[in-house]
């Protein structure tokens, strides 16, 4: 992989949104369970462009959260998201953990990551999520300190 960057462009992001609504989101909703999915993204600004927003707002309507959106990107939520205070790190760490040099190898090591997580381990990140707001309530939304995860 060496010194490479990847750069998703606005455009290259709505494409794989419409991708994954009209190809693969289908695939895995069954009986109208698209009509109660909510969808939260942060306020990055590739995830904001119009054309996403757009995309998003057409197919969850009222049930989108994002800057821009019906529901507005809470303030701290990187705290309070999951994907921010858990997934990234983690899979980040495991990913890069044999050095890829590839990116059939790269992938493959996020594959198989994803794949590995078990319930249980969901079971304790939603355990932390609770642990988190408790502490966001007491301190009135002050951010958090680093905390460590608890496994």
């Amino acid at each position: 992989m060496g010194n490479q960057s990847v750069v998703l462009a606005k455009e290259s992001w709505s494409m794989d949104m419409k991708r994954l609504f009209n190809d693969e989101l289908p695939k895995i909703l069954v009986n109208g369970a698209k009509e109660t999915l909510w969808f939260q993204q942060d306020g990055s600004t590739c995830h904001t462009a119009r054309t996403t927003i757009d995309l998003l707002k057409d197919t969850f309507g009222d049930r989108l959260i994002s800057r821009f959106g019906p529901v507005n990107w809470p303030p701290r939520s990187c705290d309070l998201t999951p994907l921010d205070y858990f997934l990234w790190g983690y899979v980040k760490s495991l990913v890069y953990a044999d050095k890829p040099q590839t990116l059939d190898h790269f992938e493959d090591n996020i594959r198989r990551v994803i794949a590995d997580i078990r319930p249980q381990m969901l079971e304790k990140v939603i355990e932390n999520w609770t642990s988190r707001l408790d502490y966001i309530r007491a301190s009135r939304g002050i951010h958090m300190p680093e905390i460590i995860f608890k496994m």
